[in-house]
């Protein structure tokens, strides 16, 4: 019997699937299987991971969006500690979709898992403390092959929660705080990425 539940198509964008675990719990805690290529066979989900990845940031921290170019990967992305908004734009010049983006709150209570495939743009921005996010990857990482686009793009409109400040007409952080005043933090090289128009098309 499989271990966990799959809805297709999320945000009506063909391929993104949030997948929820079966969790067995008593007094003592709880067990869970985190992956399983067979269940995921059988709800028609075929992905060969090769890598697996782990982060840990700190509150208002947004990571993304990033993509490979010739080395495109799916991801299968959790939250084992903390909360994060997790966003995927649909980067594929030949889908129904074009351009669209959709975004789930990922925790370490509801445990979900959000499956990106092939073909997108992906980011996170950290709402809790602390967030620890794992995920897993079918390429491996290509120092020179990483492309971006500008997470606060307004061609995109990717509405991050709890964010509050000014399109100032580049990806920069400045100016940028959550609801409660914690300073929005985005890498450099993130903050370099060009809007929708100079975005790289798969």
């Amino acid at each position: 019997m499989g271990q966990i539940q799959v809805e297709k198509h999320v945000g009506g964008i063909e391929g993104l699937c949030l997948i929820t675990p079966a969790v067995h719990g008593d007094s003592r805690g709880y067990f869970m299987e985190t992956y399983s290529q067979r269940d995921m066979e059988e709800a028609g989900l075929s992905v060969h991971f090769v890598q697996d990845n782990q982060s840990r940031s700190v509150k208002g921290v947004l990571r993304g969006l990033h993509y490979q170019k010739l080395h495109p990967q799916a991801k299968l992305v959790r939250v084992i500690r903390g909360s994060v908004f997790d966003v995927a734009v649909d980067l594929r010049k030949d889908s129904k979709t074009y351009g669209k983006w959709f975004g789930v709150e990922l925790t370490e209570e509801n445990k979900q898992q959000f499956l990106i495939p092939r073909g997108f743009a992906h980011g996170f921005l950290v709402l809790s403390d602390i967030a620890e996010f794992c995920y897993k990857c079918d390429d491996f990482y290509h120092l020179n092959d990483e492309g971006g686009l500008a997470w606060n793009d307004p061609e995109i409109g990717v509405v991050w929660p709890q964010l509050v400040g000014t399109y100032n007409g580049t990806a920069s952080a400045e100016g940028y705080t959550l609801a409660d005043g914690t300073k929005l933090c985005l890498s450099q090289k993130d903050q370099q990425w060009a809007g929708w128009k100079g975005t790289f098309r798969f």
